[in-house]
């Protein structure tokens, strides 16, 4: 983990053949089982994930136009330490969903 600035870094060139999920306000709502499919998929295919936290405001259209997908944690705003944090936490969940650990009931 890491602390980027999309208009420093390019996750792109980085991490080429990785799924780029970036969290944003305007991003998708998924369940921690959606979530953990994402997971899946990936293990499935072989591919890295990448993600990438957003401001208050969201990301640049320019980083937000290139995510494979963009997510949201939730509709509040959060301090990016405690966006990390959740973020952490239900990474966690979702292998523990694959799994079949009992930590997420």
């Amino acid at each position: 983990m890491q602390e980027v600035r999309p208009d420093r870094v390019d996750l792109h060139t980085k991490h080429p053949t990785a799924e780029h999920i970036y969290l944003d306000p305007a991003g998708r709502s998924v369940d921690s089982i959606a979530f953990a499919r994402i997971f899946e998929k990936a293990e499935m295919t072989g591919r890295d994930l990448v993600f990438l936290v957003g401001g208050a405001d969201g990301l640049p259209d320019a980083a937000r136009s290139r995510a494979s997908m963009l997510l949201s944690l939730s509709a509040m705003t959060f301090p990016h330490e405690l966006a990390r944090a959740m973020l952490a936490e239900q990474i966690y969940r979702a292998f523990a969903i694959l799994r079949n650990h009992p930590y997420p009931r």
